[in-house]
């Protein structure tokens, strides 16, 4: 009896079993991506998605159904960025946190991506009722109704992300411990030191396949491919609609909506087409080579995927003329408090009076009561 890598039993009468793949190549792409470019995307995205919320939160008192939709973008944008660098820390070396974190860190990953991409796909829905359908928008765009929408979809993210919590389990693999078998030797392979992983555990083979095809097969589908149907269908009706209007800034509102699903696909489609070409393949035997070659494509594509929520804020958001007033409001604030803790006597009277009035400035500034603030 042996032991697969995810912890489950197969009967060994006669079979032979093998180290897995070192897949060194993807090792040292993953030594370069991992700590370098995923810093990058963390902290853009931590900055960003940020600005986003204090924004919403503080600087924009009436919100309209998009406004409650990129906010809840945002959230779910800034949960990824705070969770990918234990992933990736996982991804590289041994996991030490434990049982509980890995769950958490993983299922929330899981949340947050759901719930993300059908919040985009949301934000194209509303934007096609407020233009294609403008004479019914006043009914069916109420802030109350939004923030209905997103409860399911939290509510929905959780649920399609139960698996992912209940298989994902913190365990010492078994390539690193026991005893592996060739053809007439039986060679012992033990750790000094238990190397410990966050990754999908199984009690037998069948599930772990049935698991294994269902839970990337379901994110294609609904995590990537229905929001893209979604944005496609509502994007382009929006777009026949601007083009009819003879207007200058419709016209720009166009090359906006273009950018917005040309970035949506570059960024997730290639992810999503070699993670359907694997799990299509995963129970098929190939080289180490040519898995080395898949995990390469995986680790790259799953980066491109990951740079969207640092691109969320600058598609949905930045480009709005309002959100830059807020943004520069926010800074000037920043900019004047700091200056009243550093020079308290200098400036403690001036700095406050000019914080305070630059402040309600910002709170009663906001004259677009139900627009949004992207288009």
């Amino acid at each position: 009896k042996g032991m697969f890598e995810d912890g489950s039993e197969t009967c060994c009468d006669g079979c032979e079993l093998f180290e897995p793949c070192p897949f060194q190549k993807n090792q040292s792409v993953a030594q370069v991506i991992g700590p370098y470019i995923h810093s990058i995307i963390c902290i853009l995205g931590l900055i960003g998605n940020s600005l986003v919320i204090v924004t919403y939160a503080f600087y924009k008192r009436t919100k309209s159904m998009t406004d409650i939709y990129l906010f809840n973008v945002a959230i779910a944008d800034l949960l990824f960025v705070l969770a990918l660098p234990f992933i990736v820390y996982n991804e590289l070396w041994s996991w030490p946190m434990g049982q509980v974190a890995c769950k958490l860190l993983r299922g929330s990953y899981s949340v947050n991506l759901y719930s993300g991409m059908l919040l985009l796909a949301c934000i194209s829905t509303d934007r096609y009722i407020a233009i294609v359908q403008a004479r019914r928008s006043f009914r069916l765009r109420s802030p109350s109704y939004s923030r209905i929408i997103c409860a399911i979809i939290w509510i929905f993210a959780i649920l399609m992300s139960v698996p992912t919590f209940y298989f994902y389990n913190w365990y010492e693999p078994s390539h690193t411990k026991g005893l592996m078998w060739d053809n007439d030797n039986q060679t012992q392979i033990q750790s000094s030191t238990p190397e410990y992983v966050c990754a999908f555990k199984f009690e037998d083979t069948k599930r772990a396949q049935e698991v294994k095809v269902a839970i990337p097969s379901t994110q294609i589908s609904v995590g990537f491919f229905l929001p893209l149907f979604i944005m496609i269908f509502c994007y382009s009706a929006i777009i026949v609609t601007l083009l009819k209007a003879k207007n200058l800034q419709r016209h720009r509102a166009v090359r906006v909506v273009l950018v917005v699903v040309a970035v949506f696909i570059i960024c997730h489609l290639p992810y999503n087409i070699v993670l359907l070409y694997d799990t299509v393949n995963l129970f098929q035997e190939s080289p180490c080579g040519e898995a080395d070659i898949m995990e390469i494509a995986l680790t790259v594509s799953q980066t491109i995927a990951y740079m969207h929520c640092c691109l969320n804020p600058l598609l949905y958001a930045f480009v709005g003329v309002n959100f830059r007033n807020h943004f520069r409001r926010i800074f000037r604030d920043l900019w004047c408090l700091g200056k009243k803790y550093m020079a308290p006597r200098r400036f403690s009277r001036v700095t406050s009076d000019f914080y305070m009035s630059s402040t309600r400035r910002s709170m009663d500034g906001s004259s677009n009561s139900g627009a949004s603030f992207t288009m």
